[in-house]
């Protein structure tokens, strides 16, 4: 459970410092995003999420 905690504890921490240091470049993504058509965004979704399993695989094959 405590992995569950630091993994979102870390996930907060980057969101709320790309908000905080760079609040109007964040509104220009997120309509860059909304151009986007619905089955281009899933797949950067799917890719960021084989991304992320990928790094956990490696972190944890490095003894984190």
């Amino acid at each position: 459970m405590e992995h569950v905690i630091l993994a979102l504890g870390l996930v907060l921490m980057v969101e709320g410092l790309a908000y905080a240091l760079a609040p109007s470049f964040i509104e220009e993504l997120l309509e860059m995003l909304r151009a986007l058509p619905v089955a281009t965004r899933r797949n950067m979704g799917l890719a960021a999420l084989a991304l992320g399993l990928v790094l956990v695989w490696l972190a944890k094959s490095l003894g984190a």
